[in-house]
């Protein structure tokens, strides 16, 4: 098992970007197709078809967000950074050696688009079917 790291700036306050990751309109708008929230748990619905349930696991209003993820632990935290925005970080523990690259990159594409929404309020994925990341488009 391995883990990921990635962090970002946005220009974007921490509420902003606390209501993307919590909340099922927000996260519609950069990560999923559709992910509801029933009982603390996630449906998320992503464009190729597949779903996955998510556990959430923490959640400390406008500075962590904490999940299950395909079977690893995802950890959002959000730190404001005064008159400039907000930096992002997100920890992926417990990544299977075998998918790593893949979520790897994968998360790169979701906190990009997370910062298109975020800052320009651009949502930059193509929303076909056909045109996912199993074909080899990054804008899925």
């Amino acid at each position: 098992m391995k883990t990921i790291s990635w962090k970002i700036h946005l220009i974007a306050n921490p509420k902003r970007i606390f209501d993307l990751l919590t909340t099922p309109e927000g996260r519609k708008s950069f990560w999923a197709e559709s992910a509801e929230e029933n009982n603390g748990i996630i449906h998320f619905v992503f464009p190729n078809g597949e779903t996955y349930d998510s556990e959430i696991l923490k959640i400390n209003p406008n500075e962590e967000f904490h999940i299950d993820y395909f079977d690893s632990l995802v950890k959002f935290n959000i730190e404001p950074i005064e008159n400039r925005g907000s930096d992002l970080s997100l920890i992926n523990e417990a990544v299977p050696e075998n998918d790593y690259n893949e979520v790897h990159a994968g998360w790169v594409s979701v906190l990009m688009n997370l910062k298109a929404v975020a800052d320009f309020n651009c949502d930059l994925r193509n929303h076909d079917p056909k045109r996912t990341w199993n074909q080899g488009y990054v804008d899925n």
